[in-house]
């Protein structure tokens, strides 16, 4: 068992750039102090389109002025992938953790918040999977969580994103994750009710810590 602890963070509805900030503390905290790993729940306003290292202008399918109209912002990030869309109502989950011991591989970590995604859909009665060669998770052919981290001397972060209740026509300003004509769903959208962000975080929180075998604290302010 992991000495290590998974400290929940649930940081109120924040603009990006805040949250970014407060995921660089929690990387500098656990790159000085191995014991430590983060767990930052939150959703993005006002909407922000982020672009990955791989990303192209040509990926934003909507003008300035549109995304202006629209109250989109445009930020770069050190995330893998190319672009995709947060927005409020849905769920973004940040783990600041070190890949080490079973957690050494990347791609594990990936398949790990993929499996907490699943694992949590299915608590609402939504069947949802991976697909072969892609990152993230489906419902039948439309995408319902994008996935994407970053790693600096093996600490991971940045995440996954959870379309919960979510404006899924902001999709249509971009071309997410590279994939074009990706359909896009959403939990309220399968469900046809709406659903509560507040119990998806907790369904998740407690899902990721388990199949990373980490222990989850309780949630800070």
């Amino acid at each position: 068992m992991s000495m290590t602890t998974l400290i929940r963070i649930d940081l109120p509805a924040s603009n990006y750039d805040r949250a970014l900030d407060l995921q660089r503390d929690c990387l500098g905290r656990v790159l000085a102090d191995p014991d430590r790993a983060y767990l930052i729940l939150t959703e993005h306003a006002p909407p922000v389109i982020t672009l990955g290292p791989r990303g192209e202008p040509d990926d934003i399918l909507a003008s300035p002025t549109l995304l202006g109209d629209r109250g989109v912002q445009v930020r770069r990030c050190e995330r893998g992938g190319q672009a995709t869309l947060h927005a409020p109502g849905q769920l973004v989950a940040y783990p600041i953790v070190r890949l080490g011991r079973q957690r050494r591989s990347v791609h594990g970590h990936v398949h790990q918040l993929e499996k907490a995604v699943i694992a949590t859909l299915a608590d609402f009665g939504i069947a949802a999977t991976r697909k072969e060669g892609c990152v993230g998770v489906w419902v039948d052919d439309a995408k319902i969580a994008s996935v994407g981290v970053a790693v600096e001397r093996w600490v991971s972060y940045h995440g996954v994103a959870l379309n919960v209740c979510n404006d899924l026509s902001l999709f249509d300003l971009i071309v997410p994750c590279g994939q074009v004509n990706q359909p896009m769903t959403s939990m309220g959208a399968l469900l046809g009710a709406d659903v509560r962000l507040e119990e998806v975080a907790d369904a998740f929180a407690a899902h990721f810590a388990r199949i990373a075998d980490l222990p989850l604290s309780e949630a800070l302010a």
